[in-house]
């Protein structure tokens, strides 16, 4: 759940370049005049930040993946974007946040001592 080495740094990588991508994006187009799209939006740039750090990543790239479907369908500036967000973030929830996350950090791998008694 947690790769070390060169799947680590891919997902690093992935996490990286999609969260700057819909944060950014997202950012960009918050002053729409539709109030429910400004609201996709801002929950769209909360999970982008949750996705940078690695925190909750199989329930924050699921939520990211169905957030950006809705904007794609909502009307999007960039509609092809909001589609490749959706799939890299869908992606990532199924692969995991790798060992350079808040995940790993909380959640990762521990060692079990049993007593011999």
């Amino acid at each position: 759940m947690f790769p070390n080495g060169w799947p680590g740094r891919g997902l690093l990588l992935l996490r990286l370049s999609n969260s700057g991508l819909v944060i950014y994006q997202a950012v960009a187009q918050i002053g729409t005049p539709h109030s429910a799209l400004t609201m996709l939006l801002a929950s769209a740039v909360l999970a982008g930040v949750l996705l940078l750090a690695g925190l909750w990543t199989p329930i924050v790239g699921a939520l990211l993946a169905a957030l950006e479907i809705a904007i794609f369908f909502w009307g999007a500036d960039r509609p092809e974007n909001a589609l490749f967000s959706a799939a890299v973030a869908l992606s990532i929830a199924m692969l995991g946040p790798g060992v350079w996350s808040v995940d790993a950090v909380l959640f990762g791998r521990h060692r079990l001592e049993f007593p011999q008694d």
